[in-house]
């Protein structure tokens, strides 16, 4: 066997990285403002702009985290060398975040579409996301970014159309009503929208390396740095800037919670759509105002779809290394033919639909919401600013543990003020614990009964061992693969038949590779070999017993990109060839997994030819 060392490639580049964080921090503008003004009327700003300053010293705390953990920061992988516990804690934590994150991007996606009975659509959309990642999806972070830069644009049109109101505005705008504590908790209940810092710190191992790093000594700083940086200041100035235009609005009145406007009711979960209509309206007339608010509605519904589809894949994959690192039920980890964990998704769908059905409620949403993040970025923060072993300059580390006593407070306040919030976080994190404490007693029983064995070696007389085979190591197999044809297979079918035939009839070494694309990886997976993988073996198995006097060599891989990694091995090689089967014959398949054909043409050097065997 060819080894292989095949490692998460890491293409993730610095518009990718933001459009993941934007995904999260852009779409709070779509809720967060309306539900401000439930809170505190016209004196929602001054919340607003306190939850902005919260938002960027998150951000720049998360741009050290990025920086000290380039393979890895969520809060799961870089407090668990320090707690497995206080880890779990905080991974659980995650888990409620992102179960609510899903239910409520949902929700007000349809609420900005103005459909009746918005949760009925959100829970089928919920469920159609879901389905869709049994499949494996692949690029999210490219199709992120498309979505993100027509809001981005939205956002700034609305912007400038806003400017002209700021008087009227600031003549609108009232003091805070009411003590500390009031004020407190309603700050307390819109900080939202944090939980795309978790997700942008979790995919440093896949983003690109800073140039003159390497894998065993990353650096993705300039990747991460600006993509948070870009995200933080547009966030920041804009959420600020429609959190006060909002107050131009005349009229304006708190119902039960809700917000009604002069002419619509219900404003609240779709106060953007509103401004919309009414600022661009004013100024260019009614049907473009309308128009204006149809294209914002659009816009916020597809990137609140990818907030969606984010947070199942964020859920899928926690669960997926939290059960290789035996802290969940083996289940967790099985994978269908894609390599997506099936039951981890259907968790993953399931719960979230459950929450938009039984909750009905954006406010209702928000009230779960916040305890989970607050809890996971508050561990984090805590957890890195305290650990000495870590090189943090001493302003960085002030402020990392002042936000952490922020988060930590704000944490406390939801627990308290907020019985829903608490019922939730405590009954997602007691489940986890008593997966994990199932985990546990099945290994330690496991290991009572276990009986040593013992291990017997077979010997090879070095007859024999000349009679076999040689299998080259990387570094001569280029020497070996002059001419060489690398045959990508996944079955037994008529494309392996031709490869050994073609390598028979032309006398070319033939090597075949079996890649094991799996989305969701751990180091384990990386070291795995085609012995334990039934299917390889099989096919393997039978490559050997068909070419007779001739066998191929064999390589094998897991990794999250098949295209990717036949390219790799091919060039690793020096193939002359590359020959790889016809996709099955469906089309809508192809389209929502990606075409590995398409992908092996795209990256394949010119001097290695493509051979598609259908």
């Amino acid at each position: 066997m060819i080894a292989t060392s095949i490692k998460r490639p890491r293409n993730v580049n610095t518009p990718r990285a933001a459009a993941i964080l934007y995904v999260d921090w852009g779409t709070s503008k779509a809720y967060v403002i309306g539900l401000a003004f439930a809170v505190a009327g016209y004196a929602s700003f001054w919340l607003i702009a306190l939850m902005c300053v919260l938002t960027a010293l998150v951000g720049l705390n998360y741009i050290v985290i990025c920086r000290l953990y380039p393979d890895g920061g969520g809060v799961y992988a870089s407090v668990r060398h320090r707690s497995e516990v206080i880890s779990l804690v905080g991974a659980f934590l995650l888990v409620a975040d992102y179960l609510v994150t899903a239910a409520i991007s949902a929700l007000s996606a349809f609420a900005y579409l103005g459909v009746p009975h918005p949760e009925k659509f959100a829970s089928a959309v919920i469920l159609t996301i879901g389905l869709l990642n049994l499949l494996g999806p692949k690029h999210t972070g490219g199709l992120a970014f498309l979505i993100s830069v027509p809001t981005l644009i939205v956002v700034v049109v609305l912007g400038l159309f806003s400017l002209p109101h700021m008087g009227e505005a600031i003549g609108h705008l009232q003091p805070l009503r009411g003590g500390f504590w009031s004020n407190w908790a309603g700050f307390v209940g819109i900080v939202l929208a944090l939980s795309g810092v978790e997700a942008i710190a979790n995919a440093t191992g896949v983003m690109r390396l800073d140039p003159g790093s390497t894998d065993a000594q990353p650096s993705v700083r300039k990747t991460s740095t600006p993509a948070i940086l870009w995200v933080m200041i547009e966030v920041f100035i804009f959420t600020a800037l429609l959190g006060l235009a909002m107050h131009a609005l005349g009229g304006l009145q708190i119902a039960k919670g809700d917000v009604n406007a002069p002419g619509a009711e219900g404003v609240r979960d779709y106060m953007l759509r509103y401004m919309g209509e009414t600022f661009v309206g004013g100024a260019l007339g009614p049907v473009l105002g309308h128009a204006f608010g149809i294209i914002i509605s659009i816009v916020f519904g597809l990137l609140l779809f990818s907030a969606v589809n984010t947070a199942i894949v964020d859920l899928i994959t926690i669960q997926f290394l939290m059960a290789r690192d035996r802290e969940l039920p083996a289940i967790f980890q099985r994978l269908n033919k894609w390599g997506v964990p099936s039951w981890g998704m259907a968790l993953a769908t399931i719960v979230p639909m459950l929450l938009v059905l039984m909750v009905k409620d954006m406010a209702g949403l928000a009230d779960l919401y916040a305890v989970g993040v607050v809890g996971a970025i508050a561990t984090n923060l805590g957890a890195t600013a305290t650990d000495r072993k870590l090189s943090i300059k001493a302003w960085e580390r002030t402020l990392m543990f002042g936000t952490f006593i922020v988060m930590f407070a704000i944490e406390m306040s939801l627990l308290i003020d907020k019985p829903n919030a608490r019922y939730f976080a405590v009954t997602i994190l007691a489940v986890g614990l008593i997966l994990r404490g199932l985990v546990q007693e099945r290994r330690m029983k496991k290991e009572a009964q276990a009986v040593p064995e013992r291990v017997g070696v077979e010997l090879t007389p070095a007859a024999a061992a000349a009679a076999e085979p040689a299998t080259p190591t990387p570094a001569a197999a280029g020497n070996l693969a002059a001419e060489s044809i690398l045959c990508a297979v996944r079955g037994t079918g008529r494309t392996l038949d031709f490869a050994l035939r073609e390598a028979r009839e032309t006398g070319r070494r033939l090597y075949l590779l079996f890649v094991r694309e799996q989305p969701f990886m751990t180091e384990q997976d990386t070291k795995r070999k085609w012995q334990a993988d039934p299917e390889a073996s099989k096919i393997f198995g039978e490559a050997k017993a068909k070419a007779a006097d001739q066998p191929p060599l064999f390589c094998y891989a897991v990794s999250p990109s098949a295209a990717e990694t036949i390219v790799d091995v091919a060039a690793t090689l020096g193939a002359a060839r590359v020959i790889v089967g016809a996709p099955q014959r469906n089309a809508l398949l192809n389209l929502i997994r990606g075409s590995v054909i398409r992908e092996v043409s795209h990256l394949l050097p010119e001097e290695i030819d493509l051979l598609v065997y259908a």
